[in-house]
């Protein structure tokens, strides 16, 4: 089983260098002003360079307008869009662009209604509820609610870090995880040897399955 990994709420050059270093497979760049871990267009676009072939630069949005979208299209060479928010299906297949849906798991209804609701998705993104927050909270969720049978590729979130994704990987056999706290030295500067333990972990895992 080859599990890939997505380092996000990255914002500086030296963070991107070091995910692409240790072998992530996806970089995320949040554009959600309220978020710590947020970027400009100008900085999402001087990361994005930074980016070699063969890894995929995800823009994560909540709750944007269309218009927001388009500019940050424009500008910023996108891989993936990542949706954080209450959007509707319709309104992310709109771009012309591969997109994720990502979802706050509080019973597994949700999971299963969402497999539904954005049957069009690339991927679907579990991660933990919050009442005030869309997503990067720290904290994980209970990973039983996660059904084994999945008409999608399942990406795990939420608490992540080296000390608990083996398990995660054993446990819920996503086809990716994705991680923004759990590789930090505080929000929005990651640290270089956390991301390299984090994705080690991951690599050793598959290896052993």
């Amino acid at each position: 089983m080859s599990v890939r990994v997505k380092i996000c709420g990255l914002t500086r050059v030296e963070d991107i260098e070091a995910a692409v270093k240790a072998g992530a497979d996806a970089l995320g760049l949040v554009f959600y002003e309220p978020s710590p871990r947020s970027v400009s267009i100008v900085q999402a676009a001087e990361l994005a360079r930074h980016v070699p072939a063969f890894v995929s630069v995800v823009g994560l949005f909540v709750n944007p307008t269309k218009d927001e979208v388009r500019e940050v299209l424009d500008r910023v060479p996108l891989d993936l869009l990542q949706f954080h928010g209450d959007e509707s299906a319709e309104f992310c297949a709109q771009f012309g662009r591969r997109w994720i849906k990502a979802i706050r798991v509080r019973q597994g209804r949700e999971i299963q209604a969402a497999f539904t609701d954005y049957s069009q998705a690339s991927g679907l993104l579990v991660d933990a509820w919050d009442p005030d927050r869309f997503g990067g909270t720290g904290q994980s969720f209970n990973w039983d609610l996660i059904p084994s049978d999945r008409p999608m590729p399942l990406i795990l979130a939420g608490g992540l870090s080296s000390d608990n994704v083996s398990r995660a990987v054993e446990q819920v056999k996503p086809w990716a995880v994705d991680v923004s706290g759990g590789v930090e030295q505080s929000k929005g500067i990651k640290d270089i040897e956390k991301i390299s333990d984090f994705i080690k972990e991951v690599h050793r895992v598959c290896k052993t399955d």
